[in-house]
């Protein structure tokens, strides 16, 4: 295909994330997709694989993180499509926010999106998914019985 064919096969794709459109979704990746988010302590983190992985991925998104999604910028060569982005949302189970830049590498080959490797910001996902313990976790309350009026 040609690189301006990927870079529209690319823009659907995102498309269809925003729209929720699962069926237009699964018609753009391959069988065999493979797609990888780093990092760890936060719920979209590992490898997810073929169809029912990226199933598995949209229905673990749609339970632990509410965001919208801009790509911002398509840079391609040959299969490959790079696509520059920023996100900002909130993971759930904290009700903490966050804020991300992003870059995917996306693999197509046939019109179908074989890879995607996401580069994005393990940290500031991190930081909203980590449940806070209150300031005096852990300490037994101080005892100010002996405190006096002045």
């Amino acid at each position: 295909m040609s690189i301006e064919k990927n870079i529209q096969t690319v823009k659907d794709f995102f498309v269809a994330i925003a729209s929720g459109d699962r069926d237009a979704l699964l018609a753009l990746v391959a069988e065999e997709i493979e797609w990888i988010i780093p990092g760890e302590d936060w719920p979209l983190a590992g490898t997810y694989r073929g169809h029912a992985g990226l199933a598995d991925l949209l229905e673990t998104a749609s339970r632990s993180i509410e965001t919208s999604t801009e790509p911002r910028e398509f840079v391609a060569l040959g299969d490959r499509v790079l696509v520059i982005g920023f996100a900002r949302g909130r993971i759930k189970a904290t009700n903490k926010p966050f804020v991300d830049d992003w870059i995917f590498a996306i693999t197509v080959r046939d019109g179908k999106l074989t890879s995607i490797r996401e580069y994005v910001d393990t940290q500031a996902l991190a930081r909203a998914a980590i449940v806070s313990e209150p300031a005096n976790a852990g300490n037994p309350p101080e005892d100010r019985s002996d405190l006096r009026a002045s």
